[in-house]
């Protein structure tokens, strides 16, 4: 966990040591501290021993699967994730965007915008890494634990979810009873207007009902309102 004086970490996995110099002497001037990894194995052992706040990730690595690694950093870290791929076709950005990656960045960038992506997924992150409303909500016979990404049923059994569906889930959580619309949404949870982000929220929001064991054609918590956004029913308290 970041100390509250502490500017945020953000990790860097590219096998190209221009992109990394880049990217470390870009972030560290705008006031971030760095560390950057050529190798996916290198990158995941420093997770053991240090949570990021955001990791950079290229989906063209020498020694895994780039998505398979976005994929697991999603559902096991509690970082931001940010592909940043020189694969441009939009299927491409939506497979990332479904695996759990929270923005997609495509090669060539300009420094600047990975920067403001950043300060996007940071902009209401509490410092310290504590919720601003709890880490533990609690609604309809569910208890959410943000602090290690878990949703735990009146009988204990807990189902975890990923970083990207958490956001989510605590956008719900935290306007209940009120319309969210898909403007809402994308300026709360970034990313550009399009197919790509509508597909990543419905994808979201499909596996969030799937693990509160909504029926799909009748969801009784998070309600679509067709043309207007969603509405989340439950009654929430925080904890």
């Amino acid at each position: 966990m970041r100390d509250a004086n502490q500017s945020p970490l953000v990790t860097i996995l590219d096998d190209e040591p221009e992109i990394r110099q880049l990217l470390t002497e870009t972030l560290e001037d705008a006031g971030y501290r760095t560390q950057s990894f050529s190798r996916a194995r290198d990158f995941e052992a420093a997770l053991k021993r240090v949570t990021p706040d955001v990791c950079l990730v290229d989906l063209s690595l020498p020694d895994t699967d780039g998505l398979a690694l976005v994929h697991r950093l999603a559902l096991e870290q509690g970082a931001s994730v940010i592909i940043i791929s020189g694969r441009a076709q939009v299927q491409d950005r939506v497979t990332g965007l479904e695996l759990g990656a929270d923005d997609y960045i495509t090669k060539p960038f300009d420094p600047a915008e990975v920067v403001a992506r950043i300060r996007v997924r940071l902009r209401d992150a509490p410092r310290g890494g504590q919720p601003p409303s709890g880490d533990r909500a609690q609604f309809s016979g569910w208890t959410a634990h943000f602090d290690r990404y878990a949703l735990e049923d009146e009988a204990g059994e807990e189902t975890a979810f990923s970083h990207a569906e958490g956001e989510v889930l605590r956008l719900f959580l935290e306007s209940p009873k009120r319309l969210i619309s898909r403007a809402q949404m994308m300026e709360r949870l970034g990313g550009g207007a399009g197919d790509s982000f509508d597909r990543a929220m419905d994808v979201r929001i499909s596996r969030l009902r799937t693990k509160l064991r909504e029926d799909p054609k009748n969801p009784r918590l998070i309600k679509t309102i067709y043309g207007a956004g969603y509405i989340f029913l439950g009654d929430v308290s925080w904890s």
